[in-house]
């Protein structure tokens, strides 16, 4: 771990009602003891049993620097098509607390040393060096942003609600206010976290020593600086996947320098042609080596990240809606897109069924009621072929802020990472906080 000054921060790692772990170094436990190797804490009447005692909250701090454990079994990928366990290996101290009928196992750790194993786990170690440098600013400046948003919602006591629904919508957000105990989580759903068991390169070392609290900022402020796998060659806007907030640096654009125009893709003919289409931009690319520089070996189990295609049966496209939200429309006959956004991504979409008819929205809420696992997009158009539905779609995430597969383009084009950095952010800055 660095001992260069950086701010501190609590990744929640997982969560079950019994825990094996192991400590490799030797640690100061909260109830005086020095412990290290084998453990297990289990959830028994509401409290953390560890070795025969019961306790509220259990926390593990390192003796040395070095000092690092092991969480055995973490879900990685959860809800998503790669999604697996595995053991994983963390740096720092090690935190356990009660959240409801669980345990939540939580890494305490600086910055810095969080970054490093989240660009190697966000894409490979192997990237492009422009490219190590942009992700290390962009997750770094994502973090601060989330954690300075938090404080203020605890500070100000407000009722933030991420979902409203009624007899003619159920229109829900996925952000990370869902994490009371703790900053950020580890999986997708925060920032892809792994710990040691992915960290790291010299590369990537270096990345982080470069930039060293470089943070993006526009007004004065910390930007909120969201990235995707690939933005389908048109940025999303903020307010369309999450808060009805408006942030100029994460405005609609093209994903290209050559060719700057585009289309109108709120408006329904023209989303039809961009999304069927195959238009010029950075994250247009079947490079593998590219590709490889931006996905691991479980990203790429599937290729079709720019454009994609998935089909339904009517029957199999109800039995999937009702297992993933919970809602039953009885056979659906028909979705028909509501309201889009400067992507062209979905931001409601209306399900017609025999039983019932529901407007449904954001853009990952349409994703999870619509795969097995999530939609790789919302930006999609709906063909009716031979009695089955086809989705066309375009491409993998949100697309919102930096394109990881056009910025790894970009990296290979020459574009060095402020170049990058402010392709994707329109209007920021870079500046060093510490």
């Amino acid at each position: 771990m660095s001992e260069k000054k950086q701010p501190a921060v609590s990744v929640g790692i997982m969560g079950d009602k019994r825990i094996e772990f192991t400590l490799c170094t030797d640690y100061k436990c909260s109830n005086g003891s020095i412990v290290s190797g084998n453990a297990v804490v289990e959830l028994v009447d509401g409290e953390i049993l560890y070795n025969g005692k019961k306790y509220e909250s259990l926390l593990f701090e390192a003796c040395v620097p070095e000092g690092s454990f092991w969480l055995r079994g973490v879900t990685i990928g959860v809800n998503f098509h790669w999604e697996r366990k595995e053991d994983q290996r963390f740096g720092n101290n090690l935190k356990f607390i009660v959240e409801g009928d669980k345990i939540t196992a939580i890494n305490l750790i600086g910055v810095e040393d969080y970054l490093t194993s989240v660009i190697s786990s966000e894409m490979s170690a192997t990237a492009s060096e422009e490219l190590l440098k942009a992700h290390a600013v962009i997750s770094r400046s994502w973090l601060l942003a989330q954690m300075a948003k938090n404080k203020e919602i605890t500070t100000s006591k407000s009722t933030y609600s991420a979902f409203t629904e009624n007899e003619q919508e159920r229109i829900k957000w996925y952000d990370r206010e869902d994490h009371i105990n703790f900053d950020v989580c580890a999986d997708d759903h925060c920032q892809r976290y792994q710990g040691m068991t992915r960290q790291s390169t010299t590369k990537v070392r270096e990345a982080i020593e470069a930039t060293w609290g470089e943070l993006l900022k526009y007004d004065g402020k910390i930007c909120d600086a969201r990235f995707s796998k690939s933005c389908g060659g048109a940025f999303e806007e903020f307010q369309n996947c999450w808060e009805n907030v408006r942030y100029p640096y994460l405005a609609k654009q093209r994903d290209s320098k050559r060719i700057t125009e585009l289309p109108d893709l709120t408006q329904e003919e023209e989303a039809f042609k961009w999304i069927t289409g195959s238009p010029e931009a950075f994250c247009n690319t079947t490079d593998k080596e590219i590709l490889s520089q931006v996905l691991n070996n479980y990203d790429q189990e599937t290729t079709d990240f720019y454009r994609w295609r998935v089909e339904y049966t009517p029957e199999e496209l109800s039995a999937l809606i009702l297992k993933r939200i919970g809602i039953d429309f009885g056979l659906v006959t028909d979705l028909i897109p509501v309201e889009r956004g400067t992507s062209g991504r979905l931001i409601k979409l209306k399900i017609v069924g025999s039983k019932r008819t529901l407007t449904i929205g954001k853009e990952l809420e349409i994703r999870k009621a619509l795969s097995p696992s999530h939609l790789y997009s919302s930006a999609f158009v709906v063909l009716k072929e031979n009695g089955k539905f086809v989705l066309v779609g375009a491409g993998w995430g949100h697309g919102v802020g930096l394109c990881q597969i056009g910025a790894a383009v970009m990296g290979a084009q020459g574009y060095k990472y402020k170049d990058i950095l402010l392709h994707y952010y329109i209007g920021a800055s870079i500046e060093k906080e510490y």
